[in-house]
C-alpha cells in the first residue's frame, strides 16, 4: 500500500501570510450573487414573483461588481473565473428559467419545460465558450470591448422582460406562455450566437466628465429607488437598442485593421 505523504503543516499554517485577504474579496463576492440568484426559485415557489426578480437582479449587479473589483485590486485567477462561471449558470441560466417555467411556462406542459433546458443549454455553451476564449487571466491583456453573442446576465433579465411589463401594467396579455416562449427562444439563440455586444469593460470616463457621470449615475439610482421596474425596463430596451450599434463599431473596428494591414503591406 503506497504511503500518504504527511502535509507540510508549516506550509499551510503559512497560507494565511502568503495569501493576502483581499485576493478572497471577488470570490466572496461571487457565492453572494450565487445565493442570491439561487434564492430566486424560493421566492417563485411561494409566488413571491417580484421579489424573484429582485432576486436574480440583485446576483446581476454582483456578477458585474465582482470582476470590478479583481480588476481593480489585481485578484484575478483561474479559480474565480472557473468559479464565477459555475455562479453564472445558477444565477442565469437555471433560477430564471425555473422561475419563468413556474410563472407562467408550466401552463405548456412538457413543451414549457423543453425551453426552459434550451434557455439552460445554451447558457452553458455559452459561458463554456467564454471561459475558453478568455484564455489565461493572469495575462496582461486589455479587457475585450466587445463580448461575442449575449452575456448570461444580461440574457436572464430580457427573458424576465415580459414578468416586469406585468408589474408595470398589469396586463395578463405579458403573461402568455407562446409570448414567453418566444421570447426565450430569441434570446437563447442570442447568447449562442457570435454576435458582437457591446461591453463596458473598456469604458473610461475623462476626469472631466466625471462629475456627470457621477451625477447620471444617482440619477438612475434614485430612479431605481422609485419606479424599479420601469428602470429597470428602460435599461433593458436601452441594451436592446445597443445591440446594432455594436455590430456596426465590430464591423467598423475589423475593416480598420485591415486597412491598416494593407497599408503595411504596401
Amino acid at each position: 500500500m503506497a504511503r500518504i505523504p504527511r502535509p507540510d503543516m508549516e506550509r499551510v499554517a503559512g497560507l494565511s501570510e502568503e495569501v493576502p485577504f483581499t485576493r478572497f474579496i471577488p470570490s466572496a463576492i461571487t457565492l453572494l450573487g450565487l445565493c442570491s440568484g439561487a434564492t430566486a426559485i424560493p421566492f417563485a415557489m411561494f409566488g413571491n414573483w417580484k421579489m424573484a426578480v429582485a432576486a436574480i437582479v440583485l446576483a446581476a449587479v454582483l456578477d458585474t461588481l465582482d470582476g470590478w473589483i479583481a480588476r481593480l485590486i489585481g485578484a484575478g485567477s483561474e479559480f474565480g473565473a472557473q468559479l464565477d462561471s459555475l455562479s453564472d449558470l445558477v444565477s442565469f441560466g437555471i433560477a430564471p428559467s425555473v422561475l419563468v417555467y413556474m410563472w407562467t411556462l408550466d401552463h405548456a406542459g412538457g413543451a414549457g419545460w423543453v425551453f426552459v433546458l434550451l434557455f439552460c443549454v445554451c447558457c452553458a455553451i455559452r459561458l463554456a465558450r467564454f471561459n475558453i476564449e478568455s484564455g489565461d487571466p493572469k495575462e496582461k491583456a486589455p479587457p475585450p470591448s466587445h463580448f461575442t453573442g449575449l452575456p448570461t446576465p444580461a440574457a436572464a433579465c430580457l427573458i424576465l422582460l415580459p414578468m416586469q411589463f406585468t408589474f408595470q401594467f398589469g396586463d395578463p396579455t405579458f403573461r402568455n406562455p407562446f409570448l414567453t416562449a418566444a421570447m426565450i427562444a430569441v434570446v437563447a439563440a442570442l447568447m449562442v450566437s457570435r454576435i458582437p455586444t457591446v461591453s463596458l469593460k473598456r469604458l473610461r470616463v475623462p476626469p472631466r466628465a466625471r462629475p456627470v457621470a457621477f451625477a447620471f449615475v444617482g440619477l438612475i439610482a434614485l430612479c431605481a429607488v422609485f419606479y424599479p421596474w420601469a428602470t429597470l425596463t428602460t435599461a433593458l430596451l436601452v441594451y436592446l437598442a445597443t445591440i446594432p450599434v455594436g455590430v456596426f463599431q465590430f464591423a467598423e473596428a475589423r475593416r480598420k485593421a485591415a486597412r491598416i494591414l494593407r497599408e503595411m503591406d504596401d
